[in-house]
């Protein structure tokens, strides 16, 4: 009868409803069914439409929950099923779960101070989402799924780099206050409705794609060198047939994939986006061979030449003044009585912010003001000139200093720790794509701490992206323990 009813039901709508949305209602019952059979297709689906939170929230801000947040609801309720239907609910193994958990206990304990709880439990919800996500990446990533997972953090990023390209450069349009380059191009901001932050994301997901790209240059060199080697003279035929080995296809696909992501992240005209993916590219050299000493010269190169470039005017003139025109206003957080100009407003401004972080950590040094209460709380420590709020300090550490004082800072940094410890630890065991994944994972990692220096990322359902990578770094390091554990699940 139910059966019958909802056909009846589904007849009626394709009747009387628009085309579009009668395929709309389609692929979202499509979605629900094969999250319901495969949990890994939700959490992958909502990795994919997380990023466009900032459209419903301009567009639909009546509506509580936005897509990401929808599919995650649905994806953990599907894993649930299959874990109860197994007879098997567990907590799974990984060396961050009690770095994680110290972290959110030491930030639940700001919670004493919170002005809001409102504010503050959407920012512990966040961490405890970055927690569950990472729990369902390794309970379901067996059998290779994790790749699919890791399929879907790059696929978002290319399909938010080709938006910015086309709103860079082939659409021409976008609010007046991203106009650059003497008024003839947009800052790129996909659907986060922000370049910063969608520059960062860009930033996280190229250095996964350049780490694989790496490992792709290698498998495909491997035979052109033992051509060129193998014989004297050399055999032209069969250095020509190693030159279009089988590797060549995933190289050109890896490297289209990461320039395609690097168009965006320039495009995003952001500078932390810019600073940070230097910063990663710092990181994915040094841990790219394996002798550490080869590392240190393949970063002293590359800081070289790039420093080469920007003193010898080499470096386009936008970019470079873009890279170090701010430097002449940060002489002190302390901006009172500083003259505000169009040309240094967003600096000051950004400034001002961290000004008020660095009250309220003052007077809140232990537990800070309450996680996630930055916002609510900033009129009574904000500059005269600055009243608005940001929504945060656009510096992460300072915010999270003063929302979760000292001890939750502490506690942040050794989680951080163990996340950088635990990535480097599987660059050097790893083997084959598994240690390009991770090359990728060290560098991203680098790019969110440099960052987060000038901004906030865990925005936009950016931190399901972040608990996703836990889940895959942690599956890495099982798989580097046991090599041979590929179909296995980790489980206490």
């Amino acid at each position: 009868m139910l059966l019958a009813a909802a056909a009846l039901l589904a007849g009626v709508a394709a009747a009387r409803l628009p085309l579009l949305w009668v395929a709309a209602g389609f692929g979202v019952l499509v979605l629900v069914v094969l999250t319901l059979v495969e949990p890994v297709v939700g959490l992958c689906a909502a990795l994919i439409l997380g990023p466009t939170k900032p459209l419903t929230d301009v567009y639909v801000p009546e509506f509580p929950l936005d897509a990401g947040q929808l599919l995650l609801i649905l994806t953990l309720g599907a894993w649930f099923l299959h874990a109860a239907r197994r007879h098997r609910i567990r907590v799974p193994h990984s060396p961050l779960n009690v770095p994680v958990l110290i972290f959110l206990g030491a930030a639940a304990l700001s919670l004493v101070n919170a002005l809001s709880l409102g504010y503050a439990l959407e920012e512990l919800i966040k961490w405890g989402q970055i927690l569950l996500v990472m729990w369902l990446v390794v309970d379901m990533g067996q059998r290779g799924r994790w790749r699919a997972v890791l399929g879907a953090v790059l696929g978002a990023a290319a399909v938010q780099a080709a938006i910015g390209v086309w709103q860079f450069g082939l659409r021409g349009d976008g609010p007046e206050h991203f106009l650059i380059l003497g008024d003839r191009f947009y800052r790129a901001y996909g659907t986060f409705e922000q370049p910063n932050p969608y520059g960062g994301f860009l930033g996280l997901a190229l250095a996964v794609a350049v780490g694989l790209a790496l490992v792709g240059l290698e498998q495909w060199f491997g035979p052109v060198w033992g051509a060129l080697r193998g014989q004297r003279p050399v055999n032209a035929r069969r250095v020509v047939a190693a030159l279009f080995n089988k590797n060549i296809w995933r190289l050109a696909a890896l490297a289209v994939l990461a320039g395609l992501m690097l168009a965006g992240l320039l495009a995003s005209w952001s500078r932390g986006a810019w600073l940070g993916f230097a910063a990663a590219a710092v990181a994915i050299l040094f841990a790219w061979p394996r002798r550490a000493w080869l590392g240190v010269l393949l970063v002293a190169g590359g800081v070289g030449l790039g420093l080469l470039l920007l003193a010898s005017g080499l470096l386009p003139a936008a970019i470079a003044d873009r890279l170090t025109g701010f430097t002449a206003f940060v002489q002190s957080f302390d901006v009172r009585g500083v003259d505000i100009t169009t040309a240094n407003f967003a600096v000051i401004e950004r400034l001002a912010h961290w000004w008020a972080a660095q009250e309220m950590a003052r007077y809140n040094f232990w537990l800070g003001v309450g996680i996630g209460n930055y916002e609510p709380v900033y009129p009574a420590y904000a500059l005269m000139n600055w009243p608005q709020p940001l929504g945060h300090a656009h510096n992460f550490y300072l915010n999270l200093l003063a929302e979760t004082g000292i001890i939750g800072a502490v506690a942040y940094g050794l989680m951080w720790a163990a996340v950088i410890w635990q990535t480097w630890r599987a660059t050097r065991s790893g083997t084959h794509w598994r240690r390009g994944v991770a090359i990728g994972l060290f560098g991203a990692w680098m790019h969110l701490s440099v960052h987060h220096l000038v901004d906030k990322l865990y925005v936009a359902n950016l931190h399901l992206h972040i608990g996703a990578l836990f889940g895959i770094l942690t599956i890495l390091s099982a798989l580097e323990r046991n090599p041979e554990a590929e179909a296995s699940t980790i489980d206490n």
